[in-house]
């Protein structure tokens, strides 16, 4: 099997580190971005991510928007989108996997993540 891309977004730089640190221990590529506008730009250029792992609260789009603008492009919409987020909010998580997220885990990854992770890929 090919070695797995995920696209993770998040604009706290410490748990960019660390969940990326987690998912490159587990042999996963992965593109850090900051933010959702960055993370569609890298959409529109990058073809081989199989995943996306974004962070719900993030200024200027949230993680549900994100989820949102890949859900209703033709071009995205198969790809498995992931929230992350500090706060474990039951309408948040509902209305994320009604959205269309394919899973919504509470920060911080841990290795014991990654293979349900994987699974959406």
């Amino acid at each position: 099997m090919a070695t797995p891309h995920v696209l993770l977004v998040d604009d706290s730089c410490v748990d960019r580190f660390v969940a990326a640190r987690v998912l490159e221990s587990c042999n996963v590529k992965v593109t850090v971005v900051e933010g959702a506008k960055q993370a569609l730009e890298i959409l529109d250029m990058e073809h081989d991510v199989k995943l996306i792992l974004t962070d719900y609260c993030m200024p200027d789009m949230t993680g549900y928007d994100l989820l949102v603008e890949v859900k209703k492009s033709p071009k995205l919409n198969h790809l498995p989108v992931v929230i992350t987020c500090t706060d474990d909010v039951p309408e948040r998580i509902k209305k994320c996997l009604d959205g269309g997220a394919k899973d919504y885990i509470i920060k911080p990854i841990k290795v014991d993540s990654v293979p349900r992770l994987l699974s959406y890929i």
